[in-house]
Formats: structure tokens, C-alpha cells, sequence
């Protein structure tokens, strides 16, 4: 099916509009249910520490962890909180958490918006094509926490080498990576002053261990897509339940996501509907599960991206069908 229709045709200026509203009220109530979800299995895993029972509430923890990273996001847009320091100041605190600082996040994050699937520009791109090894070392997250960590001891040095990263920003994070890391560091020296492994069980250890489940979401957001400048073919939505949604603040309906960005997480489930509705077709969607089968089946025996071509879908569902829609 091909048609062609402009990102400002898709949806009404004034639906737009209305759709562009933030809410303080239903920020909140994602924002206290993610945290009060961790604070309970937090709760749990201390208290059953030593026993078989924290395997699975250590497991659950770590996933409720790594999916504030769904929070950080958001609150990098604005699209949390009406009120706008919260988003800045609430995204601080998570990106400290993720080992992720907000304002290089943010940097990173939008220069992935403008330049989508572009190798060269988009900031969450500037690497080497997959191997199926260094895909799945990225998936189970050894490459992930080796390159977070990193990036945040090399900014603290001085040293930055991310071409999205403009030389008026490097002072930026720099100083963001050096009081990060000073923030570590006076974790740590309380931690050993009281003699506490608390840190490790209620947030690193977990938070590291249970990486896999987050990049599920990362990873089937634009891989095997066609690198064309457009939102509609290049970015991919995912079919889930419920609770993973709420887990993820929305972000499965990532293509109205990439589409119109600056619509809040709460009202994406009604905006990918009508972007469907005037398309007349579903946008790309797979499911976790067939994602991940088809990405090692196209990397096994030796393959990488470099063997597909950037402008073809080359991760599709089985015997699927693409449709290519192109806006001016």
C-alpha cells in the first residue's frame, strides 16, 4: 500500500493542540505508581534478603529499575508535568540513578529525533554496525554498562568525543559528569562508613542484572528498519500488554511517539490511533518475542547490518507485509 501524506495532514491543528496539553495530575499518577511499585519490591527484597523468595522480587525490582529509564525519557520531552521544573529536576534524580545525567541524555535523546536512523547524526546510531555477538552483549548488557559508565568517568576527564555533543555544550557535561561521579563517590564513602550493602542489593545490583528486559524495548524501537528520513517507516511500535505499557509509560506506541514527539505518554494510545485511522493501516509493529527470534536469525553465521540495506526493512514479522508511506 503506498500513499503519501504530510506530518501537518496527519491530524486537525486544533486536535494537535489539544493533545499537546500536560497534566501535573496524571504525571503524578505514573510517576508515584513506578516509584511506590520500586519502594515496595525494595521493601521486600530487604526484608527477604538471604532467602529463595528475593530471586524473584530481585528479578522484578531490577525491571521496575531499569524501566525509570522510560520516566527519564519523558521527562527530558517536558511532557510529564505541566509545571516545568519537575520535569527537569525529577529527570536529574532518575538520570543520576540510570547512570545516564540528564542533560547529555537530553542531548543525545534529540539529536536521535532529528536525524533518526541517520549513522552518522542520529545520536543513539554512532556505532558500529551488529555483529550477533556484540548485539547480544549490548542485549544482556555488558557493552550497555561498560559504555554508561565510561562515558561518565572520560566526560569527567574532559573528554568528549560524541560528534552530536556541539563544542558549546561540552562544558555542560563536563560539569554534569563531574558532579555525577562526586555523587558516586559520596554514596560509596556513606555506604562504607556504615558499613551498608544497601546501595548494591536495592539498586545496582539489580539495575544491572535485569538490563536484558529493558533493552527488549530499546532494541525494537528502529533496528532493521529502513534508514529513510521518515517517521512512519523508519521507527517501529510494539505489541504488548498492559502492564508493560504502564511499565514503559507508552513508549510501545513509539512511531506516533517519533511522529508528533511532544505529545505527553498518557495520550499516545489516542494519537497512534488516529494516525492508524488516516493511514488506513497499522504503522510497523512486532512483538518482543518474534523481535528478537528474526534479529539472531538475520545476524546468525557470520552476518551483520552491513549486510542489509539501509533503505529496506530487513527485520519484518514472517511473511509480513510493509507498508511504505512517505510524508513531505
Amino acid at each position: 500500500m503506498d500513499a503519501e501524506f504530510s506530518r501537518r495532514k496527519l491530524l486537525e491543528r486544533d486536535h494537535l493542540r489539544a493533545l499537546y496539553e500536560r497534566s501535573d495530575l496524571r504525571g503524578w499518577l505514573q510517576t508515584a505508581s513506578h516509584f511506590g511499585a520500586i519502594g515496595l519490591t525494595g521493601y521486600i527484597l530487604w526484608q527477604t534478603w538471604g532467602t529463595w523468595l528475593a530471586v524473584p522480587v530481585f528479578m522484578i525490582h531490577g525491571i521496575l529499575i531499569n524501566f525509570l529509564y522510560a520516566a527519564q525519557h519523558e521527562l527530558s520531552h517536558g511532557t510529564v508535568f505541566k509545571t516545568k521544573w519537575l520535569n527537569e529536576w525529577l529527570g536529574r534524580l532518575i538520570g543520576f540513578a540510570m547512570i545516564f545525567p540528564r542533560d547529555f541524555d537530553k542531548i543525545q535523546h534529540f539529536a536521535h529525533h532529528q536525524y533518526t536512523q541517520n549513522w552518522e547524526k542520529d545520536g543513539e546510531l554512532v556505532r558500529e554496525p551488529y555483529t550477533l555477538w556484540s548485539y547480544l552483549l549490548l542485549l544482556f548488557g555488558p557493552s550497555y554498562w561498560y559504555t554508561r559508565v565510561r562515558r561518565v568517568l572520560r566526560f569527567a576527564a574532559g573528554i568528549v568525543t560524541e560528534p552530536y555533543v556541539f563544542k558549546s555544550q561540552h562544558d555542560l557535561v563536563i560539569r554534569e559528569a563531574r558532579i555525577t561521579l562526586a555523587g558516586y563517590v559520596l554514596v560509596a564513602v556513606i555506604s562504607a562508613y556504615l558499613q551498608s550493602w544497601a546501595p548494591v542489593i536495592l539498586w545496582l545490583a539489580p539495575m544491572m542484572a535485569m538490563k536484558f528486559v529493558h533493552q527488549l524495548q530499546n532494541t525494537i524501537e528502529h533496528l532493521g528498519l529502513s534508514h529513510d528520513d521518515n517517521t512512519l517507516v523508519n521507527t517501529r511500535s510494539t505489541d504488548t500488554n498492559p502492564v508493560m505499557r504502564w511499565l514503559c509509560w507508552q513508549m510501545q506506541y513509539h512511531t506516533a511517539h517519533h511522529t508528533f514527539p511532544s505529545v505527553p505518554f498518557w495520550k499516545l494510545k489516542e494519537l497512534n490511533d488516529e494516525i492508524e485511522s488516516r493511514l488506513g493501516h497499522e504503522v510497523n509493529r512486532m512483538g518482543y518475542i518474534e523481535f528478537q527470534i528474526e534479529v539472531i536469525r538475520k545476524l546468525w553465521g557470520g552476518k551483520s547490518e552491513a549486510d542489509y540495506p539501509m533503505n529496506e526493512v530487513w527485520i519484518t514479522r514472517r511473511n509480513g507485509t510493509v507498508d511504505r508511506v512517505v510524508y513531505d
